[in-house]
């Protein structure tokens, strides 16, 4: 391949972001000019990943740190869209993006997941909370409590900006929606479904009753799949046709929204639809008792964070140039479809 192509690498093909952030990489206008790299799991995907959409598709995993360190320093993109949460997988990008730096002296670009629930309360959907963060807020982003989630990744991520080794940008989706449709998740490549609305239809479904953490007061940002990839994309090319202009390191923070939702919303919607579905006689919501949340949520504490308060505004982002075209009324809007995905699969 010509050396003049960009070398980018992305984690988390197979999932729902990766999934929706390869496939506009892939029909960008500039496509051709893309050398992309991707790492997964599965050999059957690789196999489609390479054949089909010409990705050079490593197959390997996430804990396989001196690839993972490798393919970054080969990169002067990366896209990390994979596991906000894992520290040492963070780390070893960052070693190949220094390493990158110091032998060749290119400043290589990152652009890391992170989410909006860094801002999470307590409120286990009981109240609603004025604050509202943004994400030119400097102090604001810098005041996030140091045992939020990932912080510790974020931080890192920050901190390899200050060294100058990298350019940094940290994208923060929010409740993100919709069932993905792009080439990737058609192929059965990426994952289609979103992470919280699936989770709060699977307890419905199985407890034939919609249910709400609290009484679901709480509010929450959101976010369409196909604007948050779109995200993604302005940033990307912002970072490279107008890097001095593009902010990064602590001014390298957006947050994903264009809207926002209270909790027993979606759990209003999940009702209505379990009822037209025949699944259950009453629309309306009850409380998870605290026992079912480890149950549908994997821990309490987990189960408590759908009912906390995240508010936030996209105010960089928009800055940049992105506008989101889905709004409030379209994730009310997708939730039948998914209950109905989801009950075909019990």
């Amino acid at each position: 391949m010509s050396t003049s192509k960009t070398p980018i690498f992305l984690t988390g093909a197979t999932g729902y972001i990766g999934g929706a952030v390869l496939a506009r990489l892939l029909s960008h206008p500039s496509a051709n000019t893309f050398e992309i790299t991707t790492i997964v799991r599965s050999a059957e995907k690789a196999k489609i990943l390479k054949e089909k959409f010409g990705v050079n598709a490593i197959v390997g995993t996430h804990a396989e740190h001196d690839k993972i360190e490798s393919l970054a320093e080969n990169s002067h993109v990366v896209f990390h869209l994979a596991d906000a949460g894992d520290e040492a997988l963070l780390h070893a990008i960052l070693n190949g993006l220094k390493k990158r730096h110091s032998k060749i002296g290119d400043l290589p670009i990152l652009i890391h997941t992170s989410g909006t629930g860094v801002l999470i309360d307590d409120a286990r959907g009981e109240y609603a909370t004025d604050t509202i963060h943004s994400d030119i807020n400097i102090e604001q982003l810098k005041s996030i409590s140091p045992t939020s989630f990932h912080r510790d990744v974020d931080l890192a991520v920050v901190d390899a900006d200050e060294k100058g080794f990298a350019r940094t940008h940290i994208v923060l989706p929010s409740t993100i929606y919709g069932i993905a449709a792009h080439p990737l998740a058609k192929a059965g490549v990426s994952n289609p479904h979103s992470l919280q609305i699936p989770a709060i239809t699977r307890a419905s479904l199985d407890r034939k009753r919609a249910g709400v953490v609290g009484k679901g007061l709480a509010w929450w940002p959101n976010v369409h799949i196909d604007d948050i990839a779109e995200l993604y994309i302005v940033l990307f090319d912002s970072s490279i046709s107008s890097p001095d202009m593009t902010g990064h390191g602590w001014e390298g923070w957006y947050y994903g929204e264009n809207g926002e939702h209270h909790w027993i919303d979606i759990s209003r919607a999940v009702g209505k639809a379990l009822v037209e579905l025949g699944i259950t006689d009453n629309a309306e919501p009850t409380s998870f008792a605290v026992e079912e949340l480890p149950k549908y949520f994997g821990s309490e504490g987990f189960g408590w964070s759908f009912g906390s308060n995240c508010r936030c505004r996209a105010d960089r982002g928009r800055a940049l140039g992105w506008k989101p075209k889905y709004t409030t009324q379209d994730l009310v809007a997708s939730i039948k479809p998914e209950v109905e995905a989801f009950a075909k699969k019990q």
